[in-house]
This record gives structure tokens, sequence and C-alpha cells, in this order.
């Protein structure tokens, strides 16, 4: 759907600096159209680099009309709700979007089409539910385990924890070393990013392994391929994990964790385990101690928002001593460490 010539507003009310704005943070760093502003009554008036972690020159907005008036044709939700659930707030703001001739991309559970195609105006305007399974597959046999080429599988120990960020980082690196890769994207912000992948969570869940299985086999001819994570073996609300495995048949792995964290974000009461120990269970978990091919963890993704550089790099070196693997924030300070054992 998302042409380059397209320009972009992505809406985050009230949400630029939680994360909540997940999306709309990974498009406003990642997307390679031009993103003309945000639109977010809060932080109105300010600048997006005052007020979140990107540092880019991008105006913040009041309202759809403004986003309008400066010539966006394409609204972003770049708001994800618990759950995939479109609060019923966001309806005004979809058709508004829309009476101005706007495009949109939804990446909820929730559908816009077809229920708000009625509110266009333009015969080339368009709604892209990017969470909506495109083909059905055939049930998952794991025929990427027989591919000779190398398959790296984000893991994490919660959701949310980096695993599209470190995959996307990783895809850019190899680019940038003309290296033949192929990134094959599972969530809605990834699907958005790249302009196509599998819509994991809104696949059934006996499809899901055959999902992934299907997506690797189309890139097979690449020399690494990437996959991005899901969820975490340790959460009880996450269901991915597996399928990843089992459909990707990973040859490596890397491990994303939030370092402020000692517990799940959303469930206090469990703890997350030694980072050692939790490599362990996943390298056993994807190989079925020996089964199928034997990935290895190569490195520590960490997440340092909110630590100091001490503190941060204090925790890094910490990480690497209880881990015996390379460890940093690849945003903070670079992924060249930990992608480096790839080449």
């Amino acid at each position: 759907m998302l042409e380059q010539k397209d320009k972009i507003a992505i809406w985050m009310e009230s949400s630029v600096d939680d994360d909540y704005g997940k999306m709309g943070i990974s498009a406003l760093r990642y997307l390679d159209n031009e993103i003309l502003c945000v639109v977010d009554s809060v932080f109105a008036g300010k600048n997006i680099s005052g007020v979140s972690i990107i540092n880019k020159d991008i105006p913040i907005v009041k309202n759809i009309s403004e986003a309008n008036l400066m010539g966006a044709n394409v609204l972003l939700l770049g708001v994800l709700t618990s759950g995939g659930h479109r609060p019923k707030s966001w309806d005004n703001v979809i058709i508004e979007a829309l009476k101005f001739g706007m495009s949109i991309i939804n990446g909820l559970h929730d559908q816009v089409y077809p229920d708000f195609s009625k509110y266009l105006i333009k015969k080339s305007q368009w709604i892209w539910d990017t969470r909506v399974p495109s083909f059905i597959p055939k049930i998952g046999s794991a025929k990427a385990a027989d591919l000779k080429n190398k398959r790296v599988l984000m893991i994490g120990t919660d959701m949310a924890a980096g695993k599209m960020t470190v995959g996307l980082e990783l895809f850019s690196y190899l680019k940038g070393k003309q290296i033949n890769s192929g990134f094959v994207a599972t969530g809605q912000v990834g699907i958005t990013i790249s302009g196509n992948g599998i819509p994991l969570d809104a696949y059934k869940l006996d499809h899901a392994c055959g999902a992934v299985e299907t997506a690797v086999l189309e890139q097979k001819e690449k020399e690494i391929i990437i996959i991005e994570g899901q969820g975490s073996i340790l959460h009880p609300g996450s269901s991915a994990t597996l399928p990843l495995m089992r459909g990707s048949c990973p040859t490596h792995m890397i491990l994303c964790h939030i370092a402020r964290n000692d517990s799940l974000r959303s469930i206090k009461e469990i703890k997350i385990p030694d980072l050692q120990k939790f490599i362990k269970l996943n390298e056993d978990l994807a190989s079925v101690i020996g089964t199928y091919s034997k990935p290895k963890v190569i490195g520590v993704a960490l997440n340092t928002t909110m630590m100091t550089d001490k503190v941060a790099k204090e925790f890094i070196k910490k990480t690497e001593r209880d881990t015996g693997l390379p460890s940093t924030d690849i945003v903070r300070y670079g992924g060249d460490k930990i992608f480096s054992q790839l080449l």
C-alpha cells in the first residue's frame, strides 16, 4: 500500500513518551517515507527530539487538521494498545483523517476496513490493516532446517524488549556490509516498515509455524535471514516463541533484555531468571536438546534507557561477565560487537 511518495503523519496521542507509542517511535526511526509531523495534543508545539529518544527535526502538532495542512496524505496510527483493541475514542480520529482524504495505516487487531471505508472520499485513498493474515499456510514441517544459510532469531526476556529494533539494526548493518540478507517481519511494526511480512499473533496457533516457515523459505536465497522476534517464553501471555523457533529453525539467536528490569513489566511477581540459565533454556528449546539444529545465542542486546552512561556501561560489563557473551546497547553504542559474530 505505502509508496515512497506518500507523506506521513504519525498519530501518537498521549503516548509519545511511553511504551504504547512503540509503533510510532519505530516508524520515526526506520520508515523511509518522509514524516511531516507527529500528532499529539500533550506535546503540541514541541519537536520530537525534545520529548523522545528520536533525534530528528520533526514537529509535533495538535490535531489531524494541522497535519493535513502540512501536506500529510497518510495517517499512521502509532499507538499500540493491550490486546490490540481499538478504543472507541479513536473512531473520530480515523473518520476525520479519512474525510480529509488521508489514507490509514492501522496496526491493531481491530480492523479499520471495511467499517470505515464509507468515509473514503478519493479513489487513491486506502486503508491498510497490517495485522491481517494474507494467506493460509501449510502446516509447518521444519523445511527451513535444510537451508544452508544463517537464520538469526531475536528472543527476549519480556514483551517489547527490543527484538524488532535489534533485528532492523542487524539488517541495516548487514546491508552496509553488502551482505545478501533478508528480514522476516512478524509483527505490525516490522510489516509497516518493511512493507511485507506475517502478523504472527493474528494467525491461528496451528498455522503459526507454517506461516513463519513460508516467510523464511521465500527468502531462502539470502545468505543471512533475520527473523523478528515476538513475545517471550517467560511471559504467560505469549505463545509466539515456539512457532518462531520451529518455523525458522534458527542457526543463531540474539537475546534482548531491558537492563533496568528484574521482573516482567506487566507482572511484577514474575522475576526474570539468571540470564545465562535463560539463554541455555532457549537454546535447548530451539534444538529440543539436539533433535533440531543447535542454535547458539551470540550476544545480549540490552536496552539501557533511563540509565546514565556510566551505569549503562557497568551493566553491560556485568552482563558480559555473567553470560560470557558480547553485550551492548546497540542503539546507544552500536551493534558491531554482537553483529560481527555472524560474519
